[in-house]
């Protein structure tokens, strides 16, 4: 799991889809009305807020992104409020094209006792014009290099047509640029050759043609969608159940929901795109994206109300996992003020990383040889999705907060820091360390880093290991002997 979402404020990202502004009319119900059998609604108090494609701009705002957003609204004062709410978010609204003869998508919810009472929809469905489609089209070709990522919200108002589709997953293919789609419809061949998709299990049962009845029919279903797509992933949200992640030539990953009391399941799957885009724009892995999505949409049905996600909230989730405090645990953000702070007081800073998969007697040997080599010793724990990548199935055997721990516990180490197969670098060149270390088993020339400590100053140094000790064949021995 990832624990550094401070990337995401350096993040620019493109959202095109279908905008909408969702109302809510809160009030109390207290009586049955005379004129029908319908209960009688006494308002107390109106909101209005981004809905739709406008919901996952919202999330996104809250998590730090710069966002950009292009769509076709109408001409009237629902337009008028979303404008002046993206502009006030600071959303650049370079092509948001207003039409007319088109009027603004609103949903109203009447809300009351804390449940949802009603919604009335008011909406035209018909496709864009080919003009516009165009201009959607060429915005993002004119604009691709200013993007990390394009989020394709889709709701089925006619915005997103087969061509303009097409166009877009072309435009961003030829341009080696990321596309996340949350879809809509019975036919998922418009999203063929996307990055990857996010349908509910009921939207995927209908496109794969299968119905969905367990765990086997949903795993059919999603190999099905990702190879019939030819994507190169796809996320099947399951409710209650979590969710599935299909990559190429990866077995199928589930991913457990985080239980939490529901309140308004509204908004969630734009939660879900706004976070697995942001942490797949930020080099995080589809594993690493797809389980932060499903912590933060955990949280958002927690909310009534189509609201957004902040990035506190989403900290916050990710470690009070941890049962008790774990302070010597830092995020990479937080650890860079720290290490320069010593650095200052002319301390010798030195890091060692790992996956310390099962704690041994090499594994002891190597901390205190390191921390005795400076003042300060950093161990990088690779995450639990790093260690799979790198050890494949079954590991790691001990998940990555019990190792944290476990490694914290120990008198040799100072901080620790989780971090994700493509983040060792980032983390190297953002600490500086004076020393990196490693197990004799490397030779100086093979050592992951070395060029990053040897630029800013830094050595390596390998430290002499205890022959025949490792978790690997800690665990052959094991298996043998079961």
């Amino acid at each position: 799991m990832i624990t550094d979402i401070s990337q995401f404020t350096k993040r620019s990202v493109l959202v095109i889809g279908d905008l909408m502004i969702d109302e809510y009319l809160w009030g109390e119900v207290e009586r049955i009305s005379p004129e029908a059998p319908v209960q009688v609604v006494s308002v107390l108090r109106e909101t209005s807020t981004l809905g739709g494609a406008g919901n996952v701009v919202n999330n996104l705002v809250a998590l730090g992104a710069k966002v950009s957003v292009a769509g076709v609204i109408g001409k009237d004062t629902n337009a008028d409020l979303m404008i002046d709410i993206l502009h006030r978010l600071d959303v650049d609204t370079q092509c948001l094209i207003q039409d007319a003869s088109r009027p603004t998508t609103k949903k109203t919810r009447v809300i009351a006792a804390h449940q949802q009472v009603l919604r009335i929809d008011r909406e035209i469905t018909d496709d864009i014009t080919d003009t516009q489609a165009r201009q959607i089209e060429e915005f993002y070709r004119d604009r691709i290099n200013d993007f990390d990522i394009l989020l394709i919200s889709d709701y089925g108002k006619g915005l997103l047509t087969n061509y303009l589709l097409r166009q877009l997953i072309k435009t961003a293919k030829d341009h080696d640029r990321l596309v996340v789609i949350d879809p809509k419809g019975l036919d998922f061949r418009k999203y063929a050759g996307a990055t990857i998709i996010t349908p509910n299990k009921k939207e995927a049962s209908l496109a794969a043609g299968i119905e969905i009845r367990g765990k086997e029919s949903l795993m059919e279903a999603g190999k099905t969608l990702q190879r019939r797509l030819s994507i190169s992933a796809v996320l099947i949200t399951c409710g209650k159940d979590g969710m599935v992640l299909f990559e190429q030539g990866r077995e199928p990953y589930e991913i457990k929901a985080v239980a939490r009391q529901v309140f308004d399941v509204s908004g969630a799957g734009d939660t879900v795109l706004a976070v697995l885009g942001l942490g797949l724009a930020s080099g995080f892995s589809p594993v690493e994206s797809a389980t932060l999505a499903n912590i933060a949409g955990g949280i958002v049905v927690g909310k009534l109300g189509t609201a957004p996600i902040t990035e506190e909230e989403l900290n916050e989730a990710i470690f009070p996992s941890i049962e008790t405090p774990v302070p010597k645990l830092k995020t990479i953000s937080s650890l860079v003020p720290i290490i320069e702070q010593l650095k200052g007081a002319g301390k010798t800073i030195v890091m060692t990383n790992g996956c310390f998969d099962l704690l041994h007697a090499g594994h002891i040997k190597l901390l205190e040889a390191s921390k005795r080599l400076g003042d300060v010793l950093v161990v990088a724990i690779d995450t639990d999705e790093s260690v799979r990548s790198l050890k494949g199935e079954g590991r790691p055997v001990i998940g990555e907060l019990e190792r944290v721990r476990i490694i914290s516990a120990l008198d040799s180490v100072d901080y620790v820091v989780l971090f994700s197969s493509n983040e060792l670098t980032q983390l190297i060149e953002a600490l500086k360390p004076h020393i990196l270390t490693k197990g004799s088993n490397y030779t100086t020339e093979t050592v992951f880093g070395r060029e990053a400590v040897e630029r800013n100053g830094g050595r390596i140094v390998l430290i002499p290991m205890i022959e025949q000790v490792s978790s690997t064949q800690i665990i052959n021995r094991i298996k043998s002997n079961v």
